[in-house]
């Protein structure tokens, strides 16, 4: 199976169908009025079909094992076609849409079983997926392109050539796939004068989003958020509380970090930790989905 631990829960819904087609009136007919003597097909199959849906990852080896939170079997006539829909609804780091086909398959099945006796020709078909929504691909292309980003690592041990920056470049990796252009990149030592040269420096060039990395721990040496203090204008907590969220169910200690985000006019300054672990822990807490901040900020609508 596929690594998803780097995932958050978000709502996911997938709508899939199946369809059953018979040969004769009389079997819609003899469903109708209840009359098949395997039984209530339409009870039946559905009851097959819940089972199928949580069976799945039993089934399919690349299927994680995931919370079901709602199941939905329903059918419409159409002529000799019963068409079976099949919808799901999960809160959890992957989607349902296999699951969904699955149950619309076994819901076909089971109908297949209880109609042949009295219907040699039935045929399966367009078993496919229909809809699916949730996770971060929705909110890829929802947002203002043409965003434009400055990362500053904030290392002593870094800007004197001693060790080599990780944190920064995975940053931009993850800001790049986002599409949003890299401005600068810069290194600086943990001084709250340079870092607050750098914030007045941004802003005033009118860039729209500006990354810290490193200065969030306890150390004496860690005064990111300390700089950042007085500048930034509004402060967003659900996006601190996000990545520390994020965190912390990644390692204990993540409660130790001391990450800032907010706004200084209209760039969303984020102050994230130093470690490239940590770093791109941060990025994965809240990216893409931050981005809706340039959104309200442009005054567009994201339904």
């Amino acid at each position: 199976m596929i690594d998803i631990t780097h995932k958050s829960n978000t709502l996911r819904t997938a709508i899939a169908q199946a369809v059953i087609k018979v040969s004769k009136k009389e079997t819609i007919q003899a469903i109708e009025q209840n009359t098949v003597p395997k039984g209530n097909v339409f009870a039946m199959s559905k009851a097959a079909g819940l089972l199928g849906i949580k069976r799945t990852p039993d089934l399919l080896p690349d299927c994680h094992p995931l919370p079901i939170e709602f199941a939905g079997i329903e059918y419409e006539i159409d002529g000799l076609e019963i068409r079976i829909i099949c919808t799901l609804k999960t809160i959890y780091k992957t989607g349902v849409e296999v699951e969904a086909m699955h149950g619309a398959s076994v819901v076909a099945l089971n109908m297949y079983d209880m109609l042949k006796p009295i219907d040699k020709g039935i045929e399966i078909n367009q078993i496919k997926l229909l809809k699916k929504k949730g996770g971060k691909s929705d909110y890829i292309d929802r947002f203002h392109k043409e965003l434009t980003a400055a990362v500053v690592v904030c290392s002593d041990t870094i800007s004197k050539g001693q060790k080599e920056d990780k944190a920064g470049k995975a940053i931009i990796e993850k800001l790049e796939s986002y599409h949003v252009q890299i401005h600068d990149y810069c290194i600086i030592p943990d001084e709250v004068q340079n870092i607050q040269e750098k914030v007045k420096t941004y802003t005033n060039s009118g860039i729209d989003l500006l990354i810290f990395s490193g200065g969030t721990g306890l150390s004496k040496r860690d005064v990111t958020p300390e700089a950042l203090d007085g500048l930034i204008e509004r402060k967003i907590p659900g996006i601190e509380e996000a990545i520390r969220s994020y965190g912390q169910q990644r390692t204990p200690y993540a409660m130790l970090s001391r990450s800032v985000v907010g706004t200084i006019a209209n760039t969303l300054v984020i102050a994230i930790p130093g470690s490239t672990k940590g770093a791109a822990e941060s990025m994965d807490a809240v990216f893409p989905s931050v981005l809706h901040v340039f959104g309200i900020f442009k005054g567009a609508r994201h339904d």
